[in-house]
C-alpha cells in the first residue's frame, strides 16, 4: 500500500476511534448511544469499502499497464528473433547452395 493510502487509513482509524470514545463519555442515554455507535461504525464500513474499491481500481489501473507494456516488448522480442531466424536460415540456404555445388563437383569425377 502507498503511503498516502496508509496514511489515509490512519486518519480513518483515529477518528472512529475518537468518535466511539467521544459518544461513550458523553451523558446520554444506552439506546441513543447504540444508535450513535452503530452510525459510526456503518459510517467507517462505507469509507473502508469507498478506499478499497478505490485502491481495486488503481490496482487494475497498475496491473493493465504493465500488461501493455509487456505486451509491447514481447512483441518487439519476437520481432527481433524473427529477423535473426530469416539471417540465420539465408546464411545456411547459402551454405547448403555451397555443399550442393561441392557435391555435384564430386559426382562429374
Amino acid at each position: 500500500m502507498s503511503d498516502s493510502s496508509n496514511t489515509f487509513l490512519g486518519i480513518l482509524a483515529g477518528t472512529a476511534v475518537g468518535a466511539t470514545l467521544g459518544i461513550l463519555f458523553a451523558p446520554d442515554k444506552g439506546i441513543n448511544t447504540r444508535r450513535r455507535l452503530a452510525e459510526e461504525a456503518q459510517a467507517t464500513k462505507d469509507n473502508l469499502a469507498r478506499e478499497a474499491s478505490h485502491l481495486q481500481h488503481k490496482i487494475v489501473d497498475t496491473v493493465s499497464s504493465q500488461k501493455q507494456t509487456l505486451d509491447t516488448k514481447i512483441e518487439s522480442l519476437v520481432s527481433d528473433a524473427s529477423y535473426k531466424a530469416d539471417d540465420v536460415i539465408t546464411s545456411l540456404e547459402k551454405k547448403l547452395r555451397e555443399l550442393k555445388a561441392k557435391n555435384k563437383k564430386l559426382q562429374k569425377s
